[in-house]
């Protein structure tokens, strides 16, 4: 299956699970593409009138693919603490994206600067660990954050560190995604989805 019509098939599952979660749709099953059996790991993004409107994910495979979309599509629409849950009225109109994570790569680095010159902005993720402690930004962060030490400075503030804490004792990994968005009401149609590399 083509990379097009892949996304559009992960689209239509991040979709179709939330209208199950709603009561709006029949259970989804994830057929169509070996690719879904594989382990993976996901984010699904909301966007409601160009709006943040929910993003759940995992970093680490520990479940196929089809099965991480479908928890994390649900959790986006029903668990992101930073707002309600999605109605089923707003289900109409809020727009999905959806992420496929590569294998995280761990960054050496014993300085800041260090571990700044080792990530690439708007392509990489960062996973930030301290302990129990950790967070990530999705590639997509650079948008809004596209310098470095910013981007760094709000990953420690999302992981409960002060912004000023050295990086000695720290631990981060670097990955990149796959994503798709749709570009306007869902459609069955693969061109009505970007695929942005």
């Amino acid at each position: 299956m083509p990379d097009t019509e892949f996304g559009a098939l992960l689209l239509r599952l991040a979709r179709a699970a939330i209208a199950h979660h709603l009561g709006l749709g029949p259970q989804p099953q994830a057929l169509g593409d070996p690719r879904l059996d594989e382990r993976g790991a996901t984010f699904v993004t909301l966007t409601l009138n160009g709006e943040l409107r929910g993003c759940i994910g995992s970093v680490r495979r520990t479940r196929s693919l089809g099965e991480d979309l479908i928890v994390n599509a649900v959790g986006a629409a029903s668990r992101d603490s930073r707002f309600p849950p999605l109605s089923q009225a707003e289900f109409e109109h809020v727009l999905i994206e959806v992420s496929v994570l590569s294998e995280p790569e761990f960054i050496d680095f014993d300085t800041e600067a260090a571990l700044l010159e080792r990530i690439t902005p708007h392509e990489d993720g960062l996973m930030l660990f301290a302990g129990c402690r950790s967070a990530t930004f999705l590639p997509q962060v650079w948008e809004q954050l596209p310098a470095p030490a910013d981007f760094l400075a709000a990953l420690k503030r999302k992981a409960g560190m002060a912004v000023e804490r050295p990086v000695d004792g720290l631990m981060a990994a670097r990955y990149g995604v796959r994503k798709w968005r749709e570009s306007e009401r869902p459609s069955d149609d693969p061109a009505q989805l970007q695929e942005l590399q």
